[in-house]
């Protein structure tokens, strides 16, 4: 019995201690599950207008945030996230800011600046103005394999495969289709993830027509210019290949997410990093280097109101784009890597943008030379990046024209643009694996109903 005793003393503390050191060793993760949860509950819910239930049966339901358990206080606009009971994280919502991540020492109090919107109705149907298309029948379309096309990445019945949410296509200006899931319709905010570094390309492209800066130039990096890194220039930045070190990885703790989930100021997460290659050599998908060129961005202007209001003033709201909102962190930084939000007709509107070469409606809004720019091949990307944007010129999708360019988010968001065809088509949803969501026979299926 004595030994019976010992033996069962000595397991139970070899469980004890696994016990311990496994959550010793998976601490620092639950920081980051709690946090995205938090931060994807507060915005789906104050900017997306989506319940809390609906939130973690979809947005949240997968693992493993799926773990986490959440809050939401209406009232305060703020939700509370923790694994287990571990790691509480909170977000809150900021009206024209949207949500943020914050941490202890984060005063939700302090007022704060906020971007200047202007909305100016013109009388005209959509994508130029607030009004209802007029019905336009192309005799270049088949409809009727466009719809095919359509229903066959939207889940049958009680599936959830492809978990399509929104599909909207767009040929010479005119929506010849339009699809949304239970829940969704043509007024649905939605998170474009990765797609935002697209629009914080756009507001470069703004930039350098108005002369008010040389994406040629060095990268004005204070703590680059005692070493190898002063040669790196902000066209290195917008076509990832700085050379600098970065870890893109979602699913561990790494430098993306510890920017994401854990970092105040998001814009510095690049800045401390060593180079490893010398611009040009290597090609490296970074969202550090996105928010890196949001943090030179607001050192461009002599105050903080005029970089808040910069891209809406002279890009987003000038087209029309007015459910557009793109997030800050705590230090007040545009989150250009990943937290833009619009509706679906918003993010076509982007779209058309670039099909027209930067002219909206008679007004240019970017140079077209600017398009040339961001479709060119970043070295050593195998012809699948440009300028923040990515390109179809290697062939990615095997099946769709070559000249295709699009802006890609996380779980399958994409804005495609078929200058070739006139075609703009534009999917949300979350599923993105090609398991699930073959992009390549979609896309070869609709540009074949065309023409």
């Amino acid at each position: 019995m004595k030994r019976f005793k010992k033996v069962l003393g000595i397991t139970l503390l070899l469980i004890l201690i696994s016990v311990c050191v496994a959550a010793y060793l998976n601490y620092p993760k639950l920081t980051i599950l709690s946090g995205y949860s938090a931060k994807n509950m507060s915005s789906s819910v104050f900017i997306g207008n989506r319940s809390k239930e609906f939130t973690d049966a979809n947005d949240n339901n997968f693992a493993p945030v799926h773990l986490a358990d959440d809050e939401v206080d209406m009232n305060k606009k703020i939700a509370i996230s923790s694994v287990f009971g571990l790691m509480k994280r909170k977000a809150v919502y900021r009206e024209g800011l949207g949500s943020v991540l914050i941490d202890d020492d984060f005063d939700i109090t302090k007022p704060t600046l906020v971007p200047n919107r202007t909305k100016t109705p013109t009388g005209l149907p959509y994508p130029y103005g607030e009004l209802a298309q007029k019905d336009t029948v192309f005799s270049a379309i088949d409809y009727d394999k466009v719809h095919k096309t359509i229903a066959t990445i939207f889940d049958a019945d009680a599936e959830r495969i492809k978990r399509t949410r929104a599909v909207l296509v767009l040929y010479k200006d005119q929506i010849i289709a339009e699809k949304y899931a239970d829940g969704y319709d043509k007024n649905s905010k939605l998170l474009g993830w990765s797609m935002t570094k697209s629009i914080l390309s756009t507001v470069y492209g703004v930039l350098q027509k108005q002369g008010l800066i040389n994406i040629y130039d060095k990268a004005p990096v204070a703590a680059w210019q005692n070493d190898e890194r002063k040669e790196i220039t902000i066209h290195n930045l917008l076509q990832m290949n700085s050379g600098l070190v970065w870890d893109e990885d979602y699913a561990s703790i790494s430098d993306v997410t510890k920017m994401l989930y854990m970092d105040t100021d998001m814009t510095s997460a690049q800045v401390h990093k060593k180079a490893i290659y010398k611009p040009n050599e290597h090609w490296y998908y970074s969202s550090g280097t996105s928010n890196l060129l949001s943090g030179i961005l607001r050192k461009k202007f002599d105050n903080y109101q005029e970089y808040l209001d910069y891209p809406y003033r002279e890009f987003i709201d000038k087209i029309g784009m007015h459910s557009m909102l793109i997030e800050t962190d705590m230090s007040g930084n545009y989150v250009g890597s990943s937290y833009a939000w619009g509706t679906m007709r918003d993010w076509g509107k982007f779209g058309l943008l670039y099909l027209h070469k930067g002219n909206w409606n008679g007004e240019q809004i970017f140079d077209p030379s600017w398009v040339d720019y961001v479709t060119k091949p970043s070295p050593t990307s195998e012809g699948d990046y440009g300028g923040h944007f990515w390109l179809n010129a290697g062939g990615f999708y095997p099946d769709a024209p070559r000249d295709m360019f699009s802006a890609n988010g996380f779980q399958g968001q994409r804005v495609f643009i078929i200058p070739s065809k006139d075609l703009v088509i534009v999917r949300f949803g979350l599923a993105w694996d090609s398991s699930k969501m073959d992009f390549n026979t979609f896309l070869s299926e609709m540009v074949s109903a065309v023409e």
